[in-house]
């Protein structure tokens, strides 16, 4: 089992957010590495390299080694945290993957035949995908890129359905296997069915800004009124 994907990893002793925050601000990222019934990794990575790695879509649905002082382990991202409003990652999950052992994740789905479609070139429809991302199940020798779903065939207001996507061999849908829904995975909108939609957008703004002048109105003249009242002289006994 090889990878496109190789992270340099070392492995850190310290623990807790002290020493996380002091890892960072060397431009580093703690991460955990677990599973595959094996102790739990701390690790240490470079932020730029790992920054890198991450604008490739592939890498987060890929099997990655991970390369330590004290061997290679076959893995996955399993999550990514980001600080909320700066490019900086704050720490990342991976997960051990073993070539005997099925596995969850997911990938994402790629709309293909799109420019062949007969909704889009004669019926000047607009593809939508309506899941971006499907978990499956595989061996890591299987893991896909992604999932294909092929739009070729489709007319105007047709969809994919998850039973329909190419599936490469071994790979399976999670949702379907258990019993799930065979959910819409992506369509091709009326033009009609799009200027509606705008419509409708644009529509419920105006009432909910007028909404709001009419509340704002009713406040000011309430106002107005308590302001009056109290201006009034008392009533002489």
């Amino acid at each position: 089992m090889s990878s496109n994907f190789v992270v340099e990893a070392e492995y850190r002793e310290g623990k807790g957010t002290a020493d996380s925050r002091r890892a960072r601000h060397n431009n580093k990222v703690p991460a955990v590495l677990y599973g595959a019934g094996k102790e739990n990794g701390n690790l240490l990575l470079d932020h730029n390299a790992l920054m890198h790695q991450l604008e490739v879509e592939a890498f987060t649905s890929a099997v990655l080694e991970i390369k330590t002082d004290k061997g290679t382990d076959q893995a996955i991202v399993r999550d990514v945290q980001y600080h909320p409003y700066k490019p900086r990652i704050l720490h990342v999950d991976f997960q051990r993957v073993s070539a005997t052992e099925k596995f969850n994740t997911s990938v994402p789905v790629h709309m293909t035949g799109i420019d062949v479609a007969p909704g889009v070139t004669v019926g000047k429809g607009i593809p939508s995908t309506l899941i971006s991302d499907i978990d499956i199940t595989c061996l890591p020798a299987n893991l896909p890129e992604y999932l294909e779903a092929d739009m070729s065939a489709l007319e105007v207001g047709e969809s994919i359905h998850l039973s329909q996507l190419i599936l490469p061999e071994g790979v399976e849908i999670v949702s379907l296997n258990s019993g799930g829904d065979d959910l819409a995975v992506a369509s091709i909108l009326a033009p009609k069915q799009q200027g509606e939609g705008l419509a409708a957008a644009a529509e419920a703004d105006a009432v909910e800004e007028a909404e709001a002048i009419d509340d704002a109105g009713s406040d000011e003249a309430e106002a107005g009124e308590d302001s009056a009242a109290g201006d009034e002289a008392p009533e002489e006994g």
